[in-house]
């Protein structure tokens, strides 16, 4: 879950870098101790079985932005390896609990990796296969970025780390070598807050997600995506949603489910609060549609093809018969031809997802 009020910076880094900010919210005060903070582990949805990283540290600079290795601070972050895809629908691996720091300014941040990074991706028997992830030599001492953030006495700060999964794994050319690039978002607990919701069927795994645009301005080169896959109960959770109003887009993980996309418009997020989507997204089955030409009528008579679903539709024929009726919902139906001085016709129809039906059909006068 990305948290309460949160400073807006969202920087995408990719090789030695990583997108980072701080926050002064939760700001939990502590009568004259030392400033803590935490860092929290999320992750951006990535289409693979599992993504394993090996964390070994996190680690800070206060008060120093030059780029050697002197005056790193060890947070004594949880080392191990986690499956980054665990951290999806609302799961998070704190990484650092309240660690206490000097005040100051914190001036830079390193996530330190190990090399016991591996990959599960199914093979063309759509078999697990194991592979290691490589790391290019010159991130093996860490992601580091320049945070540059005030940290004061009696606060707690936690810091949101969001590794995007997709971007951050890279198959090298010819070599067929599975890189590991880590590219991840960072935000703080300041001027955002979070969007949770529930989207049906639990059982369909689908991506939640909004579009942020991160200086208001009509061009698209800063606009960025927020988005998580729903857990196995069908939940999901946008961290670090800056304050505004957002159209949520709930689109299915595979695009040939029958499922198409739905969007809940107009959500408000307010800095610090949680706004939570009261009803259950549900997704709707992609709709089907009929076709088809009405012959043997005579002279100018129109024929009208009815269809009893929930808004009773009904279509007049073209002047050659034709006719067409489109986004009808998956389902059985009773399609009825009718036309003056006619026998009325019934046909009986099971339309699946995005199908389409051509029925034909001759009217016989009375």
């Amino acid at each position: 879950m990305r948290f309460s009020k949160y400073f807006k910076v969202f920087l995408l880094l990719t090789f030695l870098s990583f997108f980072l900010s701080c926050d002064d919210s939760e700001s939990t005060k502590i009568s004259a101790e030392a400033p803590r903070i935490s860092v929290i582990l999320v992750d951006a949805p990535g289409d693979f079985e599992e993504v394993n990283v090996e964390i070994v540290d996190v680690m800070i600079k206060m008060d120093n932005n030059n780029n050697d290795d002197d005056g790193w601070m060890s947070l004594e972050a949880e080392s191990g390896t986690v499956n980054l895809l665990d951290f999806t629908g609302g799961f998070s691996k704190v990484l650092v609990d309240r660690f206490p720091v000097p005040e100051g300014e914190l001036s830079q941040m390193r996530l330190v990796l190990g090399d016991g990074n591996t990959i599960v991706i199914k093979d063309e028997n759509d078999e697990d296969e194991t592979f290691d992830l490589k790391t290019p030599s010159g991130q093996q001492s860490g992601l580091k970025v320049k945070v540059n953030t005030q940290i004061e006495e009696g606060f707690a700060y936690d810091f949101i780390l969001d590794f995007d999964v997709e971007k951050s794994v890279v198959i090298a050319g010819n070599s067929g070598n599975i890189i590991l690039k880590p590219v991840l978002y960072a935000s703080a607990e300041v001027n955002s807050g979070i969007i949770q919701g529930m989207v049906s069927p639990s059982d369909l795994p689908s991506m939640a997600s909004v579009l942020v645009d991160d200086m208001g301005t009509p061009e698209t080169e800063d606009d960025f995506v927020i988005s998580a896959y729903t857990d196995d109960m069908g939940k999901f959770a946008l961290w670090g949603v800056p304050e505004g109003t957002y159209d949520v887009v709930i689109a299915p993980k595979d695009e040939t489910s029958g499922y198409d996309n739905t969007i809940v418009q107009d959500v408000s997020v307010t800095k610090g609060d949680i706004t939570v989507i009261d009803e259950t997204i549900v997704l709707s089955l992609k709709p089907a549609s009929i076709k088809g030409t009405v012959s043997g009528l005579v002279g100018d008579i129109t024929a009208s093809v009815s269809l009893n679903d929930t808004n009773s539709t009904s279509v007049s024929t073209a002047t050659d018969g034709a006719y067409s009726i489109e986004n009808i919902a998956p389902g059985d139906y009773k399609v009825t031809f009718s036309a003056p001085g006619y026998i009325t016709q019934e046909v009986d129809v099971t339309l699946l997802p995005e199908e389409e039906k051509v029925i034909d059909i001759t009217l016989v006068a009375e």
